[in-house]
């Protein structure tokens, strides 16, 4: 392909760039393992687990820059969790996620059980519309 210029090069991959994302403060290359976020409206600065996505007014901190973090004056410091190890699921968000699956489950089953009894019960909404994954749903008795 030519432009202007002359011929356009193909891209190539560089080993410049680390996908490790690194520490913010300068002169630091240690790889980051928490998020810094400050809140301006209520003078708190929130220090929680890396985030997924490194966002432009987050910074992200390694571990001793993190356990050393203090804030200006009249600030409140907020550390969202112990970064010091990964967090397992306990038994009760298993639980949890269990029983939204389920609950989740449930309208499709009201539904197939209505169909198969030939239309909704007396009191069921009713299915007037439909717009991507919203449903319009209207009362029987209006």
């Amino acid at each position: 392909m030519e432009s202007r210029r002359g011929p356009l090069k193909s891209a190539v991959p560089s080993n410049v760039v680390s996908p490790v994302r690194r520490c913010s403060r300068t002169a630091c290359g240690r790889p980051a393992v928490a998020t810094l976020t400050y809140v301006y409206a209520d003078s708190t600065a929130v220090l929680g687990p890396l985030a997924t996505y490194a966002e432009p007014h987050c910074y992200d901190l390694c571990a001793e820059h993190s356990e050393r973090l203090t804030a200006p004056r009249g600030w409140e410091v907020v550390r969202l969790s112990d970064a010091s190890g990964p967090t397992r699921p306990s038994g009760d968000d298993l639980e949890a996620l269990a029983n939204a699956v389920r609950e989740a489950a449930r309208p499709q089953e009201r539904t197939a059980q209505a169909d198969a009894k030939g239309g909704a019960r007396s009191g069921d909404p009713v299915e007037v519309g439909r717009r991507g994954h919203l449903r319009v749903l209207r009362s029987p008795d209006s």
